[in-house]
């Protein structure tokens, strides 16, 4: 008789013996029905023995003469003709069982495939994690460029999007305190998957890389490399699309990197006014306007409207958007943590309800909307 239920496993002959046999019937039942139910639609799930057991009991009841144990301790029975019987046995009950009851059979397999993913995604994480010690070293991405200083309290890192603009930013930074590492695409949107895709995603483990403090419940804020992570996209919807993405992986997976106040957002110009040798940088429609009428009164002053920070050569990047004297950076500070992770959830998660509400709830107050 099997009986399954939702509490820790236990394999049973007289209170713990381990009974060969019985993990490779549950594998091949297990994996059978996982196709059955169509619960793999990718079939990317490969459930394993301890998958099938975490987080539910089988209570194995077997009655035979002269029993044979392996060790003095009798934690697994060792009579070999006992395998084959148990293995059918288990097989065959466990798949009428299934099949009379589809709906609890379900159940049963997508817990294994829960186990599964977790167990596959714990894997990456320690591969992640014994990487680490070469983070400081010849493991770093390829697309960084690091600074001379290794006290974290005076660095920090620009996260470029794009690679004509981390080309400028790494041209036009101050070398000893400011290191550069040029992103490409989209990130990854974190809120929707799992720490496994997040530590696999190739535009996300440069940053990990980089960053050296880990991710996820490994990431231990005093690894980290550098004291301010200032992300520097372009001012456009594509730019503020990549900084949310950002800041939804850093939130998720490096929270105590956001709650310490070391993440930065740099504000690059919209604008550059300039007429022989005067020349000012205005960030916003009302501000060019204002510096129309207060500094080129009376002239006719020239007008450059940037469309990404690939427009800017390396030392307007420097003076307006790197230089500690002169840039333009918000520090990202959390007031409420709780509603932090409400809107993250909302704007970024897969219920869409919730988002539809939340737009028609601030769509008045949208004051800049690029269509």
């Amino acid at each position: 008789d099997i009986l399954y239920s939702y509490v820790n496993t236990i394999n049973t002959i007289d209170g713990g013996t381990h009974v060969s046999g019985f993990k490779s019937a549950l594998t091949k039942v297990f994996n059978t029905y996982l196709k059955k139910y169509e619960l793999d639609k990718k079939g990317k799930v490969s459930i394993l023995a301890d998958d099938t057991r975490e987080g539910m009991t089988a209570v194995l009841s077997i009655k035979m003469p002269d029993p044979q144990f392996d060790g003095q301790t009798k934690t697994k029975l060792g009579s070999s003709y006992v395998q084959g019987i148990v293995r059918e046995s288990v097989e065959n009950s466990l798949s009428n069982y299934f099949d009379e009851n589809p709906s609890i059979g379900k159940e049963i397999v997508s817990k294994a495939i829960q186990a599964s993913i977790a167990r596959e995604a714990a894997r990456k994480a320690r591969e992640l994690t014994r990487r680490k010690t070469a983070l400081y070293n010849d493991a770093l991405p390829g697309k960084l460029s690091d600074c001379s200083n290794k006290d974290t309290e005076k660095t920090e890192i620009y996260l470029v999007e794009g690679d004509s603009a981390g080309g400028s930013a790494k041209q036009g930074r101050e070398r000893n305190f400011q290191a550069v590492l040029s992103l490409w695409g989209k990130m990854l949107n974190v809120e929707k998957t799992r720490i496994a895709k997040v530590i696999g995603n190739d535009k996300l483990q440069p940053i990990i890389s980089a960053l050296g403090a880990g991710v996820g419940d490994d990431f231990d804020l005093d690894k980290l490399r550098y004291g301010k992570v200032i992300i520097m996209a372009d001012a456009d919807v594509d730019g503020s699309h990549i900084r949310t993405l950002l800041l939804t992986f850093f939130f998720r997976y490096m929270k105590e990197l956001v709650v310490s106040g070391r993440v930065y957002i740099a504000m690059p110009p919209l604008f550059k006014v300039w007429h022989n040798k005067k020349i000012s940088y205005a960030y916003t429609d009302e501000e060019r306007e204002g510096i129309l009428k207060k500094d080129f009164l009376g002239v006719d002053p020239n007008i450059q409207r940037y469309k990404g920070l690939g427009e800017m050569n390396p030392d307007q990047l420097w003076e307006t958007t790197m230089d500690p004297e002169t840039r333009n950076i918000i520090k990202l500070e959390m007031a409420d943590f709780l509603e932090a992770d409400n809107t993250f959830s909302i704007l970024m998660g897969d219920d869409v309800l919730p988002r539809k509400e939340f737009i028609y709830k601030y769509a008045k107050e949208v004051t800049n909307l690029d269509i």
